[in-house]
Formats: C-alpha cells, structure tokens, sequence
C-alpha cells in the first residue's frame, strides 16, 4: 500500500467501515477501517483500530497514528494514540456535511447560506463564536443555539484532541480537559491554561507550561507566576509530605522554576504575584509560612478539636481504684491472660482519659492492650460487646477504625470486634462529594480506637476529629518509627511529642516476642544497630548477600522454591522501595507473574498498557472505591476475565475478589489496580504477611532510610527473607529517617492547650 511519510511514525489512514463500541462518557472506541496508506507491515486491507477516541464519522478520512498490537484474543489491532480528521476541503463538501442528518435543523438551503457567508471554515469559526451566526438573517437566537451545540457535539472534541496532541498531551488526558471545560474548552486553552493545573488531575506545570509557550504566552506573565507557586506548594505537599513551605524558600524556588538560561525572574515580580495569591485566598501566609488552604485549615481545625477533647472531660466517669483493679483482674481471667504493670497502666490510663496515645514496637503487646481496654471499658460501664444486643437507635459503643482495609481487617481479628477503614465509618463518596460524616452529622459511639495512627495524614485526621461526639473518648495506636502518612503532615509524631496527649509507651517485648529474630530485628534497628548475626540464618529470617545485578535471580529462585514447598503467592510478599530499575516494583512484577501465574492453555488474560492480566493473578488496589467498599493497599485475585462479546455491556471486564468481596472492572478502569507480587513499603503498610521477601541494595540510594526498610521488614508475620548488600542495609539503618516535615501541629497544640502532660513510660 502507498506508503506516505516513510520517516514519520507509525500510521494509518482510511475510512470508517463500522463503529463496533464507543463509550461515550470516556471516549474508548473499537471500530473496523478501512485501510487508504499506512507505513506500518500489515497484508490486511481492513484493521480494528482502538484507543481513546470521539465518535467516528463514515464520511470522513482519519490518519491514525500509534502502534500494531496483537491481541491475545482479538489478534491484529491497531492501538491509536492520536489521530487527524480531513474535513471537506470544498465549499460543496462542507455544504453536504452540515446539511447531513447529523445536524438537525439545518437544511441544505441553511447549510448553503452558512458556508456563502463564513467560507470554508464555516465550522471552526462556529466552534470558536457562535455569535457569527448571527451574520444569517434566516436564524434566530434559538436555532443559532442549537447549531452551535450540534457543532460542537460533533466536532469540539476532535478539535480540542487534534490542538492538545500538537501539544504533548496523550488521549486520555486531552479527554479529561474536554470533559472539564466542554465547549470552553479551547476558550480556557487560549486565555489561561495555567488554569488547567488546578482544574484537570494529571497536569502538572511543566505541560502547562509547554502549552504557554506554544500559544504565546510571556515568561514573566502574571498567570504564569501564579502557576509556578502553586504548582510548588503543590508538590511539596504532596511530594514531601510538608503542611506548609517557608516564603523565602518558596521564592527561592520559584525564580529557579520560572527561569532558565535566556530568561530570569525578578524576585519582586515573585513576591508581588504571592501577594495576590494571599489575597485571592489562593494561598495562605501565616508568618513565614506559606500554606495550601486546605492543609492549613486542616491543621487549625485538628488543632481546635483535639484541645477540645482534652479539655472535656466531663463525660468521663470515675471509678474507684478498686474497681480499676477488679475490672482488669477480670478481663486477665476471661482473657486467660496477666498483663504486666506498664500494660495495667496503659489500661487504666485510657479509661480515664478523653483522648491517649498507645505506642511501642513491634512485640511489645498493643494489640492485647487493646483488647484489655475493651474489655475493662465493657465491664466498668456495664455494656455488652455482642453485637446482638445493639440495634439502630442504639448503635455498638465500641467503634475500631484503621486507614486501610487490610489493617481493619487485621484489628478484626485480632480483637474479636468489627473494624472498618476511616473512610467508611465517615461515610467517604469520593470526588468532590466528600465525607457523609462531619461537625453537623457526627459519628455515633462511646470509644473510638485508631489503630496504625501513623499512617494518618492532616486532611484525614482533621476530617475524623471533627466528626466526633462531645462524649467520646479516643485511643490512637501506632509505632511512629514505621513510615509517616503518604499525605501531607507526621500527624501521630507531632501529637506525641507535644507532650499534651497522655502517652503510655510500650517497650518490654514479651516472651512469645522475644523468639522471634524479625521482632529483635527491628527493635535493633530502631536503636540503629544492624545485629552482628545479620548473615546468620534463623528459624524465622535469612539474608542472602548478593550484588544488585544478582537479585531478581535470587529472587526468582526463592519464589521458585516457595512454590515447591506448598507457599502461594497470597502467603509471599515480595517489598521493593522503588518502582524503575531492574530491582524495582515493575520489573520484578512481570518476572514473578511467570513464575507464580505463568501463562497456561485456554487460559483468560487480558492486556493493558505493558501489563497482561491473568485469571489468578494477585493485584493491588491503587485508589479508593468505596461504592465497592474497596480502598487503596487492598489485595485482591483476578477470579474471572469476560470478553465483550459474552456480555450485554460489550465491553471487556475483570472481576477481582478483595476477601470475597467481588468487584467488576471493565478495561478503562484498569489503572485502577496493579499487580501485587511485588509492591512498595509504603503500599504493604497496615498489612502482614506470613512471608516477606525484601531486596535491599546500593541502587536504591534515595530510600535506603531506617524506618523505609523497618516498616518492611515488620510486616513479615513468620518468615523473613532479605537479599542484597550488608553494607546497604547498615546505611538504612545508619540514615535517619527522612527530613523533619514542616508542619506546626505540635506547637499549635502547645499554645493553644495549658496542658503539659509526661510521656508515661515506666522505663523513664
């Protein structure tokens, strides 16, 4: 076939032949075309094209630009990442085109007029302004309207994809700024599209920036200034986990981002723009610190309820010692249980308190100290904990709340007592919906527990204090030497150290504790040591010392000999702290898919992206579906595949069940999951495995922190397995955790509370 362009990249161009499925609302379309020329080695003469594209026209030519796949089901396709649209080139061709049954309301003799007064760019001028047809004396204001909208219909969405592919910008993300903006879409683009950073997700400065420059606007223009600031508290929030960024290091910042070799800056044109964004309310200047409004009210309203919990403390009734004692006496009979003094005190501490802090390593007993204080809390109020016993105008008094649902299932079981994800008990819609729960609908419950608090960012923990009843009281469990939150802030750091929390730190690990070398492991960390039997192999822990080239090997052939001794890949969990790389998350992701799920006879995979999808491949929840009632870190299996022709919705579908509960995807929301063979530190926080196999070498530089890799190693629940350098390793536990995150809370709670109350800990 002619081959057009030899140099230029894959293409083909042809004529629309059927439409077999288009979604309208996210554009996916599959269809049959008819091949004119292409550079791409196919011997058809008709291809299935598929990719984010509007609706196609039979009567016009497209130039489809990509790359040849073959589907495992559906053979040959040709995967299109942007394509052109030959509009009629003729006065007579535009003529028939608007008179076609796609535009209703116009004829031909209305057609005709149209194209005689505006020309051959009739359509791109109505699309621009409708206000030029009012240059047609035959149309009202009504029928000007109704053209308009039609054209647009039919032809916005192309213009707005063809401007934004010049561009840089993918399909999906051109998608998502014509589904913001609809007909004002190239209005916005041309008046401001530093706009498009706060309004489309996944746009970031530097395309919008590359978007400036291409339609003129200067390097000194306000709305560009007002852009990089933003974009740089942004990320800091985001990227750093900091509340707030000091001004002159914002300002800093902003001169290097807004300038380079040809242009520079001026630094009062940067405080001038900082000075508007304060007074729009786009940021907020307290001081010296600049702040995302959001996090900075986020970190006022935490501060404001949680001195009020403290403060209140009327609704807490008081027991004689005697019953202190009796109560927790029967609590260790039922239990079959004795606690320890500083465990008695850490019971007896939180019954008598509106708001405390439990905290201590791993093997130091917090979860049967939970278990004591629900018990004791039960007996000393006289409430049963069977369910059965509560109904809807009288709710269970007990409520347990995690940050991800691994970790609420995990506080589930171990307490006997339902436990749900902090999202859920606050009744999270997603989007810009927001929370159910709040100051005017709040939370229903006498004891609230919040166990992995370390894991809380500002946003959450301000939502959740906010929602509570005047008559709660509030038990916060955690380790602050694991990782702090993915979000902005080190909330459960900050309440610690600013001593006005009482505070029971547990740091005896019992004997069941003591046997196990990943529990003595960590707590040697913690004190930054790497134990000089680090090379020893142990009943419960291995290290096998190999070089960074040498480690997906070492990998594979653990897993490989895993398998033949009777583990799954539910029971192992691979940990890497980066995602590039050939040690990273996706390398190593791809490699134990084939050895875990290898690719059998008649068995049902899907493609998306670079990824193949097979039924009982184990995968990762990236973002929280609470319709679903599914949340980020939750692990799921592919349990079923469904072809589009096997369903009434034509489309292809997943079905993955996260612990029995079963939610369909259909190919457009794969982004949504992962595979989880291998997965971050971060993401596996809140979890436990009963294997855990993490790499640890010199090519992870930037990670190798002391509680990265203590958070990891402590959510192997029997066995541990690390592999790599020693001298990496001792550089992890050498490294201090990451730098301090700018956030106020402490001292906030500080001033704003007369309280200063000792950390209890009997070892002090």
């Amino acid at each position: 076939m002619k081959n057009e362009y030899e140099n230029d990249e894959p293409y083909i161009k042809g004529e629309l032949i059927n439409l077999i499925f288009n979604n309208e609302e996210n554009f996916y379309t599959v269809a049959r075309v008819k091949i004119h020329a292409t550079n791409v080695e196919i011997s058809e003469k008709v291809v299935a094209i598929v990719g984010t594209l509007p609706k196609l026209d039979e009567e016009h030519l497209y130039t489809f630009f990509g790359k040849l796949t073959d589907h495992p089901k559906f053979g040959v396709q040709f995967q299109v990442s942007h394509f052109e649209k030959e509009m009629p080139k003729t006065t007579e061709g535009i003529i028939r085109y608007l008179s076609s049954d796609r535009f209703k309301g116009i004829g031909r003799k209305t057609a005709e007029a149209i194209v005689n007064k505006l020309g051959e760019q009739a359509i791109s001028k109505i699309i621009e302004d409708k206000e030029v047809l009012k240059k047609i004396p035959s149309l009202n204001n009504e029928k000007i309207q109704l053209i308009h909208d039609q054209v647009i219909e039919n032809q916005g969405i192309e213009q707005v994809l063809i401007e934004l592919y010049k561009f840089g910008f993918g399909a999906q993300l051109a998608i998502k700024i014509f589904q913001t903006y609809k007909d004002e879409t190239l209005q916005v683009i041309r008046s401001n599209p530093y706009q498009l950073i706060q309004d489309v997700e996944g746009i970031g400065f530097a395309k919008a920036d590359t978007l400036g420059q291409a339609i003129g606007f200067t390097k000194d223009q306000p709305e560009r200034i007002h852009a990089g600031c933003l974009h740089i508290v942004h990320e800091v929030s985001m990227q750093e986990g900091h509340v707030f960024i000091n001004k002159a290091n914002l300002i800093e910042e902003a001169i290097s981002l807004l300038s380079d070799q040809s242009f520079s800056i001026v630094m009062k044109e940067v405080e001038k723009q900082l000075l508007y964004l304060e007074e729009e309310g786009k940021l907020i200047v307290e001081g010296d610190h600049v702040y995302l409004p959001s996090l900075f009210y986020a970190e006022k309203g935490l501060v404001t309820n949680i001195s009020e919990l403290i403060k209140n403390k009327d609704h807490i009734e008081e027991f004689p010692e005697a019953e202190f004692l009796k109560a927790i006496g029967e609590t260790e009979e039922d239990l079959k249980i004795e606690y320890a003094s500083s465990q008695k005190e850490a019971i007896k501490t939180a019954l008598q308190s509106s708001i405390m802090i439990l905290t201590g390593g791993p093997g130091t007993g917090k979860t049967t100290v939970i278990k004591g204080i629900v018990e004791s809390f039960a007996k000393l109020h006289g409430l049963s904990l069977n369910k059965k016993d509560y109904g809807k105008n009288n709710p269970f008094p007990i409520v347990q709340v995690a940050p991800t649902g691994r970790a609420a299932k995990r506080m589930a079981e171990a307490t006997g007592l339902s436990a749900e994800t902090i999202h859920r008990l606050l009744g999270w819609k997603g989007g810009h919906t927001g929370f159910e729960k709040g100051e005017d609908n709040p939370i229903e419950g006498k004891l609230l527990i919040i166990d992995e608090a370390s894991m809380v960012d500002i946003w959450l923990a301000n939502q959740l204090f906010k929602s509570l009843p005047n008559t709660i009281q509030v038990i916060l469990v955690g380790d602050e030497d694991q990782l702090p939150s993915v979000g902005p802030g080190q909330v459960l750091s900050e309440l610690i150290h600013s001593n006005v929390i009482p505070t029971v730190n547990l740091v005896d690990i019992y004997r069941q504790s003591k046997e196990s070398s990943i529990i003595q492991l960590a707590h040697s960390m913690k004190e930054g040591q790497l134990p000089i039997d680090i090379l020893e192999a142990k009943p419960d822990r291995r290290f096998f010392s190999c070089h960074q080239d040498q480690v997906v090997t070492v990998i594979e052939q653990i897993c490989t000999n895993a398998i033949n001794k009777g583990y799954t890949a539910k029971e192992i969990q691979v940990l890497a702290p980066m995602y590039r790389g050939n040690a990273g998350i996706e390398a190593l992701n791809l490699k134990l898919q084939n050895i875990f799920n290898p690719k059998k006879e008649k068995q049902r995979e899907m493609l998306f992206g670079e990824v193949t999808y097979r039924v009982g491949d184990v995968v990762l929840q990236l973002v929280n579906n609470p319709d679903e009632n599914v949340f980020n870190g939750d692990r799921g299996e592919i349990v079923a595949i469904i072809y589009a022709k096997e369903n009434i919705e034509k489309q292809d579908q997943i079905v993955i069940s996260f612990d029995g509960i079963e939610v369909i995807y259909t190919k457009q929301d794969l982004n949504q999951i992962t595979l989880a063979y291998c997965c971050s530190v971060h993401k596996s926080q809140g979890s436990e495995f009963p294997i855990v196999i993490m790499p640890i070498v010199r090519g992870y530089h930037r990670m190798l922190r002391r509680n990265l890799v203590y958070t990891g190693i402590t959510r192997a629940k029997e066995y541990l397995i690390l592999c790599g350098e020693v001298k990496a390793f001792q550089t992890a536990v050498d490294q201090q955790n990451e730098m301090k995150r700018n956030t106020l809370l402490k001292e906030k709670l500080i001033n704003q509370t007369d309280l200063n109350l000792r950390v209890i800990d009997p070892h002090l």
